[in-house]
């Protein structure tokens, strides 16, 4: 696929252009992650941080997912370093992928897996050693927007938003993808704006390790499998329906592993799930404030800190993050206050490996903002200019 490659299909092309077209006020797609680097059962999926919080010597590398065929997009996967105790980013070169909006790494950090959010999805691993690309696979649909690594390190599951389908891919010992091993196509629409039929905004395992989470836009509904990890292939073993108009698109969760937390990007909301590891089964509470006010704000990508103390929302309209308390073991948040994000449209929120540091990838201004987390109290603190990076969607600190 060339870098100038375009989806033909309306909804895909309002939603992919939308944080770039300045005043524009419609849902994006997918945040980008990593993944925890636990075998199963797995503690946080979905965005935790890790428990230490001894900052690492040295510079460490951030990946940086960009759009390359949007007008002054990027020209493939940012390469950095960031400085693990001030937080400072210095740029270093490029990975040649079209359109990589999401990224995650393997559990064993030696791979790099992006999505090609395009009409014909694909998605690439690459080789971090010597930043070879090992190749690229069809997902069998349209517009993949996320994607992420079974803690066990052999399946790459990924999200198609367009087509409303989950893929899964193997992955072999050196870090390549092998051809897809299973394919679900969800069904059904909801009754909002972008919610014309099946829109899969995020894949990501359980904290059992052995169910996988498929959160769907389209049809406000978290769809719940059960993945055989020796074929590969999902089954369906739940659904979680949101308030109809909601517009769920990314989930975190407790590292507890009993609750969860939506952010509902259509109404502006954000939910506390309960969450049955033994059957994988969802249920939606009662939706609460992401502090965003009176202004036109489309909710993002939720974190949640690996002590399960504090929860973070990126709120793109009203350009902040939302800080929580977690109360009630998980089963609750209480807003505490939002924090200017120090550019526009925070697509993606990620912590560093050892959870000081807070990275947000900010679409419109094409900047990546980084805060010091307190570990005291949670609080976010920037650190220093934030760093320029083209149609900023993704930022994965390693």
């Amino acid at each position: 696929m060339g870098s100038g490659a375009r989806v033909s299909h309306g909804d895909w092309s309002r939603r992919r252009l939308v944080g770039v077209l300045a005043g524009a006020a419609l849902p994006l797609s997918a945040a980008c992650g990593g993944t925890p680097p636990a075998e199963t059962p797995v503690k946080s999926p979905g965005g935790s941080a890790r428990a230490s919080r001894r900052p690492p010597a040295g510079p460490r590398p951030l990946y940086l997912g960009t759009y390359t065929s949007v007008d002054g997009g990027g020209e493939g996967v940012g390469v950095a370093s960031y400085d693990p105790v001030t937080g400072r980013v210095v740029g270093g070169g490029l990975l040649d992928v079209g359109d990589p909006s999401y990224l995650a790494a393997h559990p064993n950090g030696r791979t790099l897996y992006t999505v090609s959010e395009r009409e014909d999805g694909a998605v690439t691993a690459v080789r971090l050693s010597d930043r070879k690309v090992l190749g690229s696979r069809s997902t069998g649909g349209a517009a993949p927007c996320h994607l992420s690594v079974h803690p066990g390190g052999r399946w790459l599951l990924s999200a198609n938003y367009t087509s409303g389908s989950v893929a899964v891919h193997p992955i072999d010992a050196e870090g390549a993808l092998g051809e897809r091993t299973d394919l679900v196509t969800h069904s059904g629409s909801a009754p909002g704006p972008g919610q014309e039929g099946p829109r899969a905004h995020q894949i990501v395992t359980g904290p059992d390790g052995r169910h996988v989470l498929a959160v769907d836009l389209g049809t406000d509904t978290v769809y719940s499998y059960r993945l055989d990890t020796a074929e590969g292939t999902l089954r369906e073993v739940a659904r979680a329906r949101t308030r109809p108009g909601a517009g769920p698109r990314h989930l975190a969760f407790h590292p507890g592993g009993r609750y969860a937390y939506l952010a509902n990007e259509l109404d502006d909301t954000v939910a506390v799930c309960a969450y049955d590891p033994a059957s994988g089964r969802l249920t939606v509470g009662e939706a609460r404030s992401t502090g965003s006010g009176a202004d036109t704000n489309y909710p993002a990508q939720i974190l949640v800190t690996a002590d399960g103390s504090y929860a973070y929302l990126a709120n793109r309209g009203h350009n902040s993050i939302a800080r929580y308390a977690v109360e009630a073991d998980g089963a609750r948040l209480r807003l505490l206050d939002t924090v200017p994000v120090a550019g526009d449209f925070p697509r993606q929120i990620a912590f560093s490996p050892d959870g000081a540091l807070l990275f947000a990838a900010n679409q419109r201004s094409g900047t990546v903002s980084v805060f010091r987390v307190d570990a005291r109290d949670g609080g976010l603190r920037l650190a220093g200019e934030p760093f320029a990076s083209p149609v900023a969607v993704c930022a994965l600190p390693l």
